[in-house]
């Protein structure tokens, strides 16, 4: 799983039927430090994110793991939305506080 923060959303009225239905979100990741990484993915929605959210998600073969993208065309994913981040026993990070 990786670390990032939805950055936006994708539209796409004309897509692969097996996408119908599937929200599409752009992530980029995060380091430790909760700073935005370059680079970006775009990710099908499992868990009702929206943007500005920190989310954990995979790529690759994993992202096609969930019961929203079985055997579906994906290879990212967004399976969790982040509460809490927590390092070193300090929290970084609380959902709706610092985020």
């Amino acid at each position: 799983m990786i670390l990032g923060r939805v950055v936006g959303t994708v539209v796409s009225t004309r897509k692969e039927e097996a996408l119908s239905g599937i929200k599409l979100l752009v992530v980029r990741e995060l380091d430790i430090d909760m700073k935005l990484k370059p680079g970006f993915v775009v990710a099908a929605d499992a868990v009702g994110a929206g943007v500005g959210e920190v989310v954990l998600y995979s790529s690759g073969s994993s992202a096609r793991l969930t019961d929203v993208t079985r055997d579906k065309p994906v290879d990212s994913v967004i399976m969790g939305i982040v509460d809490t981040l927590e390092i070193g026993g300090k929290e970084t990070y609380q959902k709706g506080i610092s985020g």
